[in-house]
């Protein structure tokens, strides 16, 4: 076999496997309880530790019923802030927020939190 035709063959198969992929699917999953969360349990705050960010505790849902999370060490995001899971009430149910990494800017000045020298400014106009 030539050159050229196995330079075809391999690049059918490569195309070929590239449909195969699996295509990557975002779900959101709400999750609401009756009862509201216990109230937040004591955890000491480790030091600081460079280039991480202190995630603290939360009730989470698991089972039907509300389950500690322990608090834990996220590794920072430039350009991004950390939501933290929060329990909010609606229509007498109580829905779980996960917590999450969002880009943007924490302080709302106008300037990207990866380039703001102060991105928790809290005298910004």
């Amino acid at each position: 076999m030539n050159i050229r035709k196995k330079l075809v063959v391999a690049l059918c198969a490569a195309s070929i496997g590239a449909f195969a992929l699996p295509m990557t699917a975002s779900a959101s999953v709400e999750i609401f309880f009756n009862a509201a969360p216990p109230p937040a349990r004591y955890e000491r705050v480790p030091a600081p530790r460079r280039g991480y960010v202190w995630s603290p505790g939360y009730w989470n849902a698991r089972a039907d019923r509300h389950v500690w999370q322990r608090g834990h060490w996220e590794r920072n995001r430039p350009g991004y802030y950390r939501t933290e899971p929060s329990w909010t009430q609606r229509d007498d149910r109580w829905q779980l927020e996960r917590g999450r990494w969002t880009r943007g800017d924490r302080d709302g000045d106008g300037v990207p939190n990866a380039v703001d020298r102060s991105p928790d400014n809290p005298r910004r106009n």
